[in-house]
């Protein structure tokens, strides 16, 4: 399961706000607060959409069989953007 410090992690890698995730993954700030402050147990669709809206701007979340976790940026930061593109390809699929 995500952990909310995966997903504060990963807008702090992508240099994005709690805004630019709402746009992207078109989910509220309420859920967005709920996922962040705690286990991201969330309904499934929303954490569905945050999680391809990071994996979409170049995040890969891990999580090892030790039990650690954590996030991997996997393309370079473009800043506002990555942050478009990403827009573009949620609303297209």
């Amino acid at each position: 399961m995500i952990d909310g410090r995966q997903i504060r992690a990963a807008r702090a890698m992508l240099g994005w706000s709690r805004d630019d995730l709402l746009k992207a993954s078109g989910i509220s700030m309420s859920a967005l607060l709920r996922m962040e402050g705690a286990l991201a147990d969330s309904r499934g669709s929303t954490l569905n959409k945050v999680v391809k809206a990071l994996t979409l701007a170049g995040i890969e979340f891990v999580t090892r069989d030790d039990g650690a976790i954590g996030v991997i940026l996997k393309v370079p930061n473009t800043g506002g953007k990555a942050l478009a593109g990403v827009s573009e390809q949620l609303e297209m699929g």
